[in-house]
């Protein structure tokens, strides 16, 4: 085939044929994003309506986050045992019927487990979409395409808490979760009739070890980082999971690279533009997701904006995320990860240098602008490196290498949000201690606000020059399913 027919083919491919099967996973991994934010917004709501402790309605919240991590290090096996498409689609599924049972709770109680049950369904939907639409994807074309997908990402995000206080407010907090009823029957309709059928893989024999170890290792580190961002690092519940967490993720990576055909393929960490990209994807998230976190907060607890009002001051944001998001895709198909991760970085860097000077009396456009900014930056640098990350695997290992991506990303989202929140706590006290007594304790506030952005943004200068070390990976040859010690070999050969 010529070169001008092969560019041809993988033109009408990726135009004609990925469209359909691209819809529905991102209408399955808009849900599950969705609702990883909207209850945030009606945790008071839910304190009202059921008489209960913001202590017990975390749980709505920390339910779900854990099931996500437990479930996510399964999706590579379960691919493998039972086809892409059938497992998807029982996730879309599982999920749906959570999100409804969400919406019919009569008490707090039940509504922590019908959320654990949308947790467990929502865990693989993520790692499993990325693998089909980068298995569908021309390697040409992948870029744009993966760019396509990380749309909904950074976009749910902000989205959800304009959707879910305009829900709260116009109708009921039940509509936070039966909104998904049809946006799911839609996603299995499309998945249904265009989500390719692929051969499962011969599946190899369930790691037993490894599916007990993993579960347990990121669901409680997801716990103790959370418990310590909220309550404090040392209550006796953060050390638990802490101290758990990091025992069950030793073991399991001391298993995973012992053992012939592991529940997550670990020894991917030994390609060298494996472990920068993943790594840099692991700054950057750190520095993105606290921030998203903590400029809500600001809004709502210094400027007193209305949870509404405060969705829509975040959606520029939103929208630099939309714009860039299907740019970067298209570029880095020409010019690879680094050029967009240092472009990206060094806008996030500037914004986060703006918002380090914010103040009670700083006009709303000097907020905009910086979060257009960190929205730009998003759209330009998170899916060209993720999609980096996947081009420096075995393309016949991506879908055990999506859920270690996925599960690793879940549980530094959950550090940095902790680390974060934790650290503006800290800062807060410490600057409260410095007014005194008689001092507004609102500046002590904001005061602790800028430090946090301050910290933000020397993370941000860390992974500007960390972005310099990214090369281009070589292209991957495919060949049939070595066994571990040919995957090895490889690897260290080629990079």
């Amino acid at each position: 085939m010529s070169q001008q027919t092969a560019t041809a083919s993988s033109a009408e491919f990726s135009i004609k044929s990925i469209i359909a099967p691209l819809l529905a996973v991102i209408v399955g991994m808009i849900m599950v994003i969705l609702d990883s934010t909207v209850v945030n917004v009606a945790l008071t709501k839910f304190q009202t309506e059921f008489n209960a402790t913001i202590n017990t309605v975390q749980w709505t919240f920390t339910g779900y986050t854990l099931a996500l991590s437990a479930v996510i290090p399964l999706a590579g096996w379960m691919t493998d045992k039972f086809g892409s498409k059938r497992i998807f689609l029982i996730t879309i599924t599982l999920f749906t019927i959570g999100s409804v049972l969400c919406g019919t709770a009569q008490s707090v109680e039940q509504l922590i487990i019908y959320r654990v049950i949308q947790g467990l369904g929502g865990g693989m939907v993520m790692p499993i979409g990325m693998a089909i639409i980068f298995r569908l994807a021309p390697q040409d074309k992948r870029g744009s395409i993966m760019g396509m997908l990380g749309i909904p990402m950074l976009l749910a995000p902000a989205l959800g808490p304009i959707l879910s206080g305009w829900l709260i407010e116009a109708v009921s907090w039940h509509w936070i979760f039966l909104i998904n009823l049809p946006i799911g029957i839609v996603g299995l309709i499309v998945g249904s009739k265009y989500l390719p059928k692929w051969e499962s893989n011969k599946a190899p024999a369930l790691d037993i070890v490894g599916m007990i170890l993993a579960p347990i290792a990121f669901a409680s580190l997801a716990y103790g980082v959370s418990e310590g961002g909220r309550v404090s690092w040392s209550a006796e519940n953060t050390l638990w999971g802490l101290i758990g967490g990091g025992i069950a993720l030793l073991l399991f990576i001391f298993v995973e690279l012992r053992h012939k055909q592991p529940l997550l393929e670990l020894r991917v960490f030994r390609s060298s533009d494996f472990t920068r990209g993943a790594l840099l994807v692991w700054i950057v998230q750190i520095a993105l997701f606290g921030a998203m976190i903590l400029m809500p907060v600001f809004l709502q607890q210094i400027r007193h904006y209305t949870p509404l009002e405060t969705g829509i001051i975040m959606l520029p944001q939103a929208i630099g995320s939309m714009i860039f998001m299907p740019i970067g895709g298209r570029l880095f198909d020409k010019i690879g990860a680094r050029p967009l991760a240092l472009v990206g970085l060094l806008l996030v860097g500037g914004a986060m240098f703006l918002l380090h000077n914010i103040t009670l009396d700083t006009k709303l456009i000097m907020i905009l602008i910086p979060l257009f900014m960190i929205g730009c930056g998003m759209g330009l640098s998170m899916m060209s490196l993720n999609t980096h990350v996947l081009n420096s695997a075995p393309r016949r290992l991506v879908t055990r290498v999506t859920p270690l991506t996925t599960a690793a990303q879940q549980v530094v989202t959950s550090f940095a949000v902790a680390g974060l929140t934790g650290y503006m706590t800290t800062r807060t006290t410490d600057h409260m201690k410095t007014i005194g007594a008689n001092g507004n304790p609102l500046d002590a506030a904001v005061n602790a606000f800028h430090d946090t952005f301050f910290l933000s943004f020397c993370i941000v200068l860390f992974g500007i020059v960390f972005s310099l070390f990214l090369r281009k990976p070589k292209p991957q040859i495919e060949t049939p399913a070595p066994g571990a010690e040919q995957v090895d070999k490889a690897m260290m050969m080629g990079h």
